[in-house]
């Protein structure tokens, strides 16, 4: 009888994790529509400006490759778990100023498009294939996509405004999809999170595949 109770205890327990975790997914989503929604309303009335915070801000959400790329980072930490889980979403945005300043710099990185699409690829199938390298091939591998998605938004840097504050807004837009990427991966500890997250990183693959095709001059 007691072992009937701490079953279904335990089943309680799983419940709540489940729907915390579903409510933390939709929260970081709608924070990610809505604060560059806004902050668009600001640029446009003039009250932010453009070339600062706010152009950073919406760079990384206006393409779809990219995005599809950064949800992916964090998916893949949540997959492998501590101390990934933090690490890989940390260093991404770090490293992709790196990126931004060559961009900034005017100093070229070849084959900008295919990179960002391969990176949907690789990260995606990460997910969907459920690799686990060991800690150090995860942050070189993520280093060097973000050298490619940091070049187009120093590339992008407008000849107005506060490059420190613009650099700013590009971090804080790629951490908010990160964090979306962990919130979605941490149903990857139930079985049927395990599918989603899963057949969520072969969409984002897929995606990358349609934007290679693009690169390469295939147009759908």
């Amino acid at each position: 009888m007691n072992s009937a109770l701490s079953d279904k205890a335990t089943q309680r327990i799983s419940t709540g994790d489940a729907r915390a975790v579903s409510r933390l997914a939709i929260s970081v989503f709608a924070l990610c529509v809505l604060v560059p929604g806004f902050a668009l309303g600001h640029v446009e009335s003039g009250v932010a400006g453009d070339g600062g915070f706010v152009s950073g801000l919406l760079h990384p959400v206006t393409g779809l490759d990219h995005v599809v790329a950064m949800v992916a980072v964090g998916l893949w930490g949540a997959v492998l778990r501590a101390p990934a889980i933090w690490i890989l979403p940390i260093a991404f945005p770090l490293i992709m100023t790196v990126g931004a300043v060559l961009g900034i710099l005017d100093l070229p990185v070849p084959a900008i498009d295919l990179g960002v699409a391969v990176s949907a690829i690789v990260l995606g199938g990460m997910v969907a294939a459920n690799v686990r390298p060991p800690l150090a091939i995860a942050f070189l591998l993520i280093a060097f996509f973000a050298i490619y998605h940091g070049h187009p938004h120093g590339a992008a840097l407008p000849d107005f405004g506060v490059p420190i504050l613009y650099a700013a807004g590009f971090v804080v837009a790629t951490g908010l999809l990160h964090v979306a990427g962990i919130a979605l991966g941490l149903l990857y500890r139930w079985s049927a999170g395990k599918t989603a997250v899963r057949a969520l990183g072969t969409a984002i693959a897929a995606v990358g595949s349609y934007f290679l095709l693009l690169a390469i001059g295939i147009d759908l």
